[in-house]
């Protein structure tokens, strides 16, 4: 059976900083992200199945990575947890504001695995990720290929 690739997009708005970072990105900034996710499986065969002719729903593809990233990160602040970044954040009474504490420094490149790590365990059966593309600037941006991680 012949393999197809179908991709969804999204797009969330996230502040991050870059401990340690010997630029402007160790200062606290903002991006639009846009994110591509790539699946790869067969086309569904069965006339008498609802999804017949899809490899799956782009609404199934919505509802998964809505539900695991794009909702937890908009309008989200990503720091590194083990940088000082945290505290002066709750020593300025932000503390309230939607921050997500990751164990890594939160660069595209980083997100970007991160994001691959997730998404692989909630595939349903016969999908694979095949790859993500995560755009943090209109001419920057990080991808992960499954080929590449095998």
């Amino acid at each position: 059976m012949p393999k197809v690739r179908i991709t969804k997009e999204f797009n969330f708005e996230m502040a991050h900083a870059l401990y340690g970072y010997d630029g402007p990105c160790k200062h606290i900034h903002g991006h639009s992200y846009m994110l591509a996710v790539t699946l790869i499986g067969e086309i569904l065969k069965d006339e008498t199945h609802p999804k017949n002719g899809m490899v799956i729903d782009f609404g199934d593809i919505k509802q998964m990575v809505n539900e695991l990233i794009i909702n937890p990160l908009d309008h989200s602040l990503m720091l590194n947890a083990n940088s000082p970044h945290k505290d002066l954040i709750e020593a300025s009474h932000l503390g309230h504001q939607k921050q997500v504490l990751v164990n890594y420094q939160p660069t595209c490149e980083n997100m970007v695995v991160d994001f691959a790590k997730t998404l692989i365990n909630y595939l349903p059966p016969g999908l694979r990720l095949h790859h993500l593309l995560l755009r943090e600037t209109p001419t920057s941006y990080a991808e992960w290929f499954a080929e590449d991680n095998k």
